[in-house]
Order: C-alpha cells, then sequence, then structure tokens
C-alpha cells in the first residue's frame, strides 16, 4: 500500500519518519469533497465507525426504556481507557438491564492508563471486561439484544440478529450493501467490515447531515451527536486526542479513533464525513491526520493549531528533539 505522505516526524532539523495514507471528504449524497490516495479501497474501520455501530442501539428504545442517557451513548461510540468512570458506568448499565460483565464477550486487557493499572494493583485486582476500550459498544449490542428480546450469548457472531442490524444500518448510511463486504474479527471479537474510504466518509456524512436518511435514521444520528459532544470523556478519557477534539468543538466536530491508523470525522455545521487510513496503522501519525483536515476545513480552533498540528516530540527526559506535522507535499 502507498500513498501520498501525509504526516512527517523530525528529529532536529531531519525528517525521521514519513507517514503515507489516505483521506476522503465526502457529501451525504456520495460526492467528494476532497480526495487524497485511493479513497476507493477498502479498508476495516475498526473503532472508527463505532458511531454508525452505536445506531441501532440509539433506534430500539432502551436508552427511554433503561432511563440511560448521554454517557451511555457516548460509551457505546467510545474506545474509553478505562478509567473509574468508565468502568462504574460500564458495570452499572449492565445491572440496569439485567446482565452483569459475564455477559460481555469483548475479553480483557490492560487498561490505557498506567496510573490504572498501578491503582489495580495495589488493590491486589485484575482488570476485567469492563475494563476494555470496546466494553461500552459490547453493553450497547448486549441492550440492544435485550430491548429486542434476543438472545445475548454470542451476540458478537456475524449472523446474530444484532450484527445484522448494523450492516442494515451501514447501508441506509452508505448507499453501499454492506452484506457484500468482506469482513474481518475485530480486536473485541466483532466482524469489521471491509469498507471503501470513500463510503466509509459518506456514512459518516449522512450521520453529520441526515436529511436524506429515515426519520429514525435521522433522531439517532442527531442524538449521537449530540451525545459525543456532551460527554467528550466518555469517548476516550484523560489528555486523549477524541476527547480534546470532541471538548473543543461541540457540535461542530465529532471524531472516533480506530486501530490501525484510522480515524472517522462527522461535522454538522459543514455537512460533511471524513475518512483517514495511515497505511502503516501509525495512530499517532492518524491524529494528526484529522486535525490538518480540520484546519483545512477551517473548524480547528485557532488557539490550539499549533499544538494539535505540530505535536512535539520528546526523548525520555523531557527535551523537546523533534515535532510531527503535515506533510508540505499533502496540503500545501
Amino acid at each position: 500500500m502507498s500513498g501520498p505522505v501525509l504526516i512527517e516526524v523530525t528529529r532536529g532539523p531531519v525528517v525521521e519518519s514519513r507517514h503515507e495514507g489516505a483521506a476522503a471528504v465526502v457529501r451525504p449524497d456520495g460526492s467528494v469533497v476532497g480526495a487524497w490516495g485511493d479513497i476507493d479501497r477498502p479498508i476495516l474501520p475498526r473503532s472508527a465507525n463505532k458511531p454508525i455501530q452505536a445506531m441501532a442501539f440509539v433506534e430500539s428504545g432502551a436508552v427511554e426504556g433503561f432511563g440511560l442517557g448521554n454517557e451511555h451513548i457516548a460509551l457505546a461510540c467510545a474506545s474509553h481507557s478505562g478509567e473509574k468512570r468508565h468502568v462504574e458506568t460500564v458495570r452499572a448499565w449492565l445491572q440496569r438491564v439485567g446482565l452483569s460483565e459475564a455477559d460481555l464477550e469483548c475479553g480483557t486487557h490492560p487498561p490505557r492508563l498506567q496510573a490504572t493499572i498501578e491503582e489495580l494493583a495495589r488493590a491486589g485486582r485484575q482488570a476485567t471486561a469492563a475494563y476494555n476500550n470496546c466494553s461500552g459498544k459490547h453493553s450497547g449490542f448486549l441492550t440492544t439484544a435485550v430491548a429486542y428480546g434476543e438472545p445475548t450469548r454470542g451476540y458478537i457472531k456475524y449472523d446474530h440478529p444484532v450484527q445484522r442490524r448494523l450492516r442494515e444500518v451501514m447501508t441506509d448510511l452508505s448507499g453501499a450493501d454492506a452484506n457484500a463486504f468482506p469482513y474481518g474479527t475485530d480486536g473485541c471479537g466483532i466482524p469489521t467490515l471491509a469498507t471503501p474510504i470513500k463510503v466509509l466518509a459518506r456514512a459518516m456524512a449522512n450521520m453529520a447531515e441526515p436529511s436524506r436518511l429515515s426519520n429514525k435514521h435521522a433522531e439517532a444520528a442527531t442524538r449521537i451527536r449530540a451525545a459525543m459532544s456532551a460527554e467528550p470523556f466518555m469517548m476516550a478519557g484523560t489528555g486523549r486526542f477524541c476527547t480534546r477534539i470532541n471538548e473543543a468543538l461541540p457540535g461542530v466536530a465529532q471524531i472516533k479513533t480506530g486501530a490501525e491508523g484510522v480515524f472517522c470525522g462527522m461535522l454538522p455545521t459543514l455537512g460533511l464525513g471524513v475518512a483517514v487510513k495511515v497505511w502503516d496503522g501509525a495512530a499517532r501519525a492518524a491524529e494528526v491526520a484529522m486535525a490538518t483536515l480540520l484546519d483545512h476545513l477551517g473548524v480547528l480552533p485557532a488557539d490550539q493549531r499549533a499544538q494539535i498540528l505540530h505535536p512535539p516530540v520528546k526523548n525520555v527526559v523531557g527535551l523537546l528533539v523533534g515535532e510531527m506535522r503535515p506533510a508540505k507535499s499533502w496540503l500545501g
């Protein structure tokens, strides 16, 4: 895979690394506003399409039925850091719908933050499935199954009604038959659909400006965007890029990261969707690439441009040794 160089990393006066990628900015009707690299190439969105995957949860009526709120909707869209509020909210949520962590099929991994790992060690405890960065999404899947009276066991399987429903939503939002997409298995066990970058951006555009969608889809998309803006901490966590951008641009941009260098965004004030893929899978480059596109589209706050577009590279003693930056050859 190759494409234009999106991001450079310097050390002193030398460009030490270059990250190639592809990006698309698309309107709800599928017309392309901006394209860099091969935007027709299918990619695995990983967690970047979680807002799309949360649509069925919101549409099920479970939010009202179980007395849930913005924090739960945001968690359903999140790749969280496993901090105290994330974990406690997931546990209380599952209890509210008559389930527990034992029903989560996302597996367990260490929390993202070293402070949380040390806190668990001091208490002699280990991380559980609620600490998984996808536990909110999986809680949304389980809640959807409960709301529709479906089996909760095996909800991660391709043919389970929960997953079939997600493909129906993706088809409606993207204008492409998601049932025809090849798929792999995501880190949390669910199917991840190989989606062309342009198609993924179009789905995000229809969430950003949902007037072309059914009333049911449009209401869910609007509610999801509002929750992401209202609860930016739940989207990721302390110091995380998604949290910082969603907090800085409420109502203007709702963005979501995915593993292996993927980023998606909804820009409701512009009626646009954005999708980015960094081919070497570097999350650090995907973040700067997304920030660069937000700046290119005129929505990045001026007071944050320097820090977000040129994040510093420091050595182990904290000395500034370089920076990350958009490649001049990309957008000029």
